[in-house]
């Protein structure tokens, strides 16, 4: 059976050294509810994945992406709510224009000190690539973490190097 996912993005916006986050607590039956994300949603026909991310930014957070690199990969076959598969392209804006607002329709916007990023309520499967996003050492890294019954059921790495 050919793999199919559903493509995302998923982008941590920086400010010194906080990072932008969504708390998820607005949407009853949200997959992602009472937890803290990265901002970004799935790619509309037609558009690149870099387009994606800035109009995801733009809706979510109403700022306009300038600095925009491209971290990594993940794939999480059967992550969906109903087993769907999805890949995501993970980016870290480093600059932008315009001013977040306290909330969006998904939930309550915060900055949140890197340093402590790891200490929120995240997927599990998150704490194994986020501190991979802010290595500079990382130029890019490419995974899969098969999901089984709403957890990480795996996860295997390819880490380009600079």
């Amino acid at each position: 059976m050919p793999y199919t996912p559903i493509l995302g993005t998923l982008a941590y916006v920086t400010r010194g050294d906080d990072v932008l986050m969504v708390h998820r607590t607005f949407r009853d039956g949200d997959q992602h509810l009472g937890k803290f994300n990265g901002l970004g949603g799935k790619l509309e026909p037609g558009e690149d994945i870099v387009a994606g991310i800035v109009r995801e930014l733009h809706e979510e957070a109403g700022i306009d992406a300038l600095d925009v690199h491209l971290r990594g990969t993940i794939s999480w076959p059967g992550f969906g709510t109903g087993g769907e598969d999805w890949f995501g392209f993970i980016f870290r804006v480093d600059a932008f224009t315009g001013e977040p607002p306290a909330a969006n329709e998904e939930g309550t916007l915060h900055w949140v000190p890197r340093d402590r990023l790891l200490d929120l309520p995240l997927w599990e499967g998150d704490r194994h690539w986020l501190p991979m996003l802010f290595d500079d050492s990382v130029a890019q890294f490419h995974g899969v973490m098969p999901y089984i019954d709403g957890r990480p059921g795996g996860w295997s790495v390819t880490v380009v190097e600079r």
